[in-house]
């Protein structure tokens, strides 16, 4: 193992990195106080940390680690994780083969349903409309020659009405007629009477 993976080197990164850290701060509190060990102190914590920097800038990068893949949920605040070490199996999930292929039958059902759905849409897409304009338009056409001839049937029903009331009325005037004529021959028949006599 290298030098810079040690967990030696590791800890005496972190505590360089520390004390440079401080004596920058506490030199800069003396520049600022005026103390005459001010720009020792300050001069030398800023050439440990510009040393740093170039050690850091040096050193490879260490190595990411994505718990959240061992760990679920590990990058949710709230959630409940069952270490690996407790046995409960709270990361890593074994894959369940009958569960996984019920999906995948699920989701192939729905696919081959999408897949006919569209081929109807296509198949409606090709068919050709141009009949069916003629067909809507001769439609059309036939559902106002029915309404006309409705209009000229109501019409004819008003006219026959109109011709019942005339009929009543020559009812009315014949029967007037008749009992004038029966009328009529009763004076006629007194005057052929006289007459005779």
């Amino acid at each position: 193992m290298a030098f810079h993976k040690s967990k030696g080197f590791k800890y005496l990164k972190n505590f360089i990195i520390g004390v440079g850290a401080a004596v920058v701060m506490v030199g800069a509190l003396a520049k600022i106080l005026s103390h005459p060990a001010g720009n020792t102190l300050i001069t030398a914590g800023l050439l440990t940390e510009a040393f740093l920097f170039l050690m850091l800038g040096v050193l490879p990068p260490e190595k990411d680690y994505y718990w959240e893949k061992l760990y679920p949920g590990l990058d949710n605040y709230s959630s409940q994780l069952t270490p690996l070490s407790a046995g409960g199996g709270g990361g890593v999930r074994p894959l369940d083969a009958d569960a996984v292929e019920s999906r995948l039958g699920g989701m192939l059902t729905e696919l081959q349903g999408m897949s006919s759905s569209l081929g109807s849409l296509k198949a409606l897409q090709e068919v050709d409309f141009t009949e069916t304009k003629g067909q809507i338009e001769q439609m059309g056409s036939f559902y106002n020659k029915m309404n006309e001839a409705m209009e000229s049937m109501a019409s004819t029903v008003d006219t026959l009405n109109s011709a019942n009331d005339d009929v009543n009325a020559y009812k009315a005037n014949m029967a007037s007629l008749n009992a004038n004529l029966n009328s009529l021959n009763g004076v006629y028949g007194n005057v052929l009477g006289a007459f005779r006599q």
